[in-house]
């Protein structure tokens, strides 16, 4: 858990996540420069990334996409869905 963008990056010094769960209005980095510096990032380039917003429309999804985001879910959201999501990119991961 990190209380915004800036200390999320912070985090993966410890630890590095199997998946990044990350809404794009946060304070001081938000999920999109969030997921930039994730993606710049050659220790955690690799860490999926579903990013969560109430900024559903479609060029959003697009950007999102497009700087690297792994899924795009829009809120609310169905509990069930955001697990499916984890499931099926944990399970795409290459093993090893």
């Amino acid at each position: 858990m990190a209380k915004d963008g800036v200390e999320a990056m912070e985090k993966p010094q410890d630890i590095v996540p199997d998946v990044m769960l990350v809404d794009i209005e946060m304070p001081r980095m938000d999920g999109l420069d969030l997921t930039r510096n994730v993606r710049a990032d050659r220790r955690i380039t690799a860490v999926p990334i579903i990013i969560i917003t109430s900024r559903i429309a479609k060029k959003h999804y697009k950007h999102a996409k497009k700087i690297g985001a792994s899924a795009f879910l829009g809120k609310p959201f169905q509990e069930d869905e955001l697990l499916a999501q984890i499931a099926g990119i944990i399970e795409a991961r290459p093993s090893g």
